[in-house]
């Protein structure tokens, strides 16, 4: 449902995604896990056609993000923690406003919307402004409003950033919800924890390239490492696991 082909992406002389080629498929969680600067976001803002790749291609459920950006998106959710909310509206207006953007409408439309609030536990600040939220509740509704068309591929740029460690579990328990109904989910990460409690199959993202690929046990072996974060540290040598500007 989701497949990179030789994408690349270039700033001027900056390389900061090369040769990515990778497949996820329905039921799966992929992880890509990665240093700060290694391209992780960069490869996910192609694939929700927010960039245009400099070579190579990627894809949604066999339509290509280049040429049929709009169907693409139909059938994604994207999430990244650069996209703003519109600070007049309310949490429950913002849900519902993307609901309608994608098609929703009368009682299906409210019941959507009322599933996304208890879902991610926005009830009881769900007729606040968004600009008087903290960071955590921003990011539960930047999350209820990707997901709000329920669609079948999920690109998920750091779930779980700003979040504390209830709603932050209730992330996780929904991603796995959306694997047993077959959906594709894709998403970055800085927390090797994450990995280990979520994906399926992790790729290794080191200075724009994929560095390895496998299950958790695969990667480890790989590396000769006692666990993932030893594993990842061997593959991506020098890089940091920090935080810090992303691309």
């Amino acid at each position: 449902m989701i497949r990179f082909s030789g994408l690349g992406k270039q700033y001027g002389s900056v390389t900061a995604v090369r040769d990515l080629t990778l497949e996820v498929q329905p039921g799966e969680v992929y992880a890509l896990l990665g240093p700060n600067g290694a391209g992780k976001t960069t490869a996910l803002r192609c694939l929700a056609t927010l960039l245009a790749p400099s070579s190579g291609s990627a894809a949604v459920c066999g339509l290509d993000v280049t040429t049929s950006p709009l169907e693409a998106r139909r059938r994604m959710a994207f999430l990244s923690s650069s996209m703003g909310l519109y600070g007049r509206l309310s949490a429950r207006e913002l849900v519902a406003y993307f609901g309608q953007l994608h098609g929703l409408e009368g009682a299906a439309l409210g019941a959507r919307v009322a599933e996304m609030v208890e879902l991610f536990g926005i009830g009881d600040f769900a007729d606040r402004l968004c600009a008087k939220l903290s960071t955590g509740q921003r990011q539960r509704v930047s999350l209820a409003r990707a997901l709000v068309h329920d669609p079948p591929v999920l690109v998920l740029d750091e779930p779980t950033l700003g979040l504390d460690l209830v709603s932050g579990s209730a992330t996780h328990d929904f991603i796995s919800r959306e694997r047993g109904k077959g959906k594709a989910v894709l998403f970055s990460t800085h927390q090797i924890d994450e990995v280990d409690l979520l994906a399926d199959r992790v790729g290794v993202l080191s200075r724009g390239a994929l560095a390895a690929e496998g299950t958790p046990a695969e990667i480890m072996r790989r590396a000769e490492a006692p666990n993932l974060a030893r594993a990842f540290l061997a593959l991506v040598g020098d890089a940091p696991l920090a935080e810090g500007p992303r691309t």
